[in-house]
């Protein structure tokens, strides 16, 4: 990928952003379970940054995916998981169908709003029934009048206590499942519809939420897109979340790296410091050098996204080998902090909670490996598990 002036800038903006607006504050949002969202994401609607990708007409900046995932990278360099998860669900997950295929009148209502910073958007897909399972959603949204009547509960939400609508997955017909479901723009203030917190084991600057939906009304031109094609919406935005996801690591990955390098330095053992140890530097350089593949295979696959090439597979390599990856580098980095590492408020112990959830959210590593293999022609076919069933 070959990064121009224009790319350079904006590394530079996020990255002053993150120093001055962000990092200085993380430590008590961690400790409070929740951020300023709603300030946060004016200060970077202001610049500009929640809309890179999008639209001139709604306020976006109009420039490629590429510049996205610039600002992906640069916020990695974010103390903590939570915080980027939440803009990132903001910028990259729940508002690129509603970019690429919705109508004026949501994009107005919804997408310019969140461009500016000043509404909280969230993703409503995982169920306690179906997470990465999408086919498996049972959220209704039945037809009365010109209205939709939604109920279902949504599982996992990032952005749930605070968002001002939600991009909501739910059947709109009784037709098959890969072909019967909407996204749907849900404003969060809809009659019928409460929050409650989940607390997690981590990122715990980001709010999190299930949603419960009790016959709550939306006019059925909050639809977004055609009716029908949200599976395949929904599908082509878990790319963009993906590619996302892989970006955001990368800084954070080496940051931790970085932070073991000088730990381990100063720290001493047996008349040396543990960084002298063999096993450890060949260890740590391991590790940089993992970091750097996944850097490689990420850029590439943003490169040929923003040439129009189908990045299915790629993207689901990079997010199984991110999520795999943040597991080995903050294990391993934990272990040569000793008993340092396994306190709460360390660096390194604080990001290995928070990656975990890398091989779990936007599709568990499981499902991308059955992408992988789907693509590979590797999978078992139907009359071959037939035959062998008998």
């Amino acid at each position: 990928m070959k990064f121009t002036p224009e790319h350079e800038s904006l590394r530079r903006t996020v990255a002053k952003f993150v120093e001055n607006e962000i990092n200085p504050h993380v430590d008590a949002w961690e400790a409070a379970e929740e951020f300023p969202s709603h300030d946060v994401f004016k200060k970077l609607g202001d610049l500009g940054l929640l809309g890179i990708k999008y639209d001139t007409e709604y306020g976006g900046l109009g420039l490629d995916f590429s510049y996205s995932m610039v600002m992906a990278e640069e916020l990695g360099l974010v103390n903590c998981g939570g915080v980027p998860m939440a803009i990132g669900v903001h910028t990259d997950m729940c508002t690129p169908a509603m970019n690429r295929f919705g109508s004026d009148h949501v994009k107005r209502n919804f997408l310019a709003p969140a461009i500016t910073g000043d509404v909280v958007g969230c993703l409503g897909v995982s169920e306690p029934g179906g997470g990465s399972d999408v086919a498996a959603v049972k959220t209704t949204a039945r037809k009365d009048g010109s209205d939709y009547v939604i109920s279902g509960t949504k599982m996992w939400i990032t952005n749930g206590m605070k968002a001002d609508w939600c991009c909501l997955l739910a059947n709109t017909s009784d037709g098959p499942v890969h072909k019967n479901k909407s996204l749907i723009a849900v404003p969060m203030d809809a009659k019928g519809i409460s929050r409650q917190k989940i607390t997690k084991i981590g990122m715990n600057s980001s709010d999190t939420a299930q949603l419960f939906f009790d016959e709550v009304r939306v006019p059925q031109a909050n639809v977004i897109g055609q009716e029908g094609f949200g599976f395949t919406y929904q599908m082509l935005q878990f790319q963009e979340e993906r590619l996302w996801g892989a970006a955001s690591s990368l800084k954070g990955l080496d940051r931790i790296i970085d932070l073991t390098i000088d730990y381990a330095r100063d720290r001493q053992a047996f008349g040396k410091s543990i960084l002298d140890n063999q096993t450890v530097h060949y260890r740590l350089a391991e590790l940089r050098t993992e970091v750097e593949a996944l850097r490689a295979l990420t850029w590439s696959a943003v490169e040929l996204y923003i040439s129009g090439k189908d990045v299915t597979k790629l993207a689901s390599m990079a997010k199984l080998k991110c999520g795999r990856l943040a597991r080995e580098v903050t294990d391993s980095c934990l272990q040569y902090w000793g008993g340092m590492g396994y306190t709460f408020d360390n660096p390194v112990s604080r990001a290995y909670r928070d990656t975990r959830l890398v091989s779990i959210g936007g599709g568990a590593d499981e499902v991308m490996l059955s992408i992988i293999c789907k693509l590979e022609g590797t999978l078992p076919s139907t009359s071959n598990k037939a035959a062998k069933s008998h």
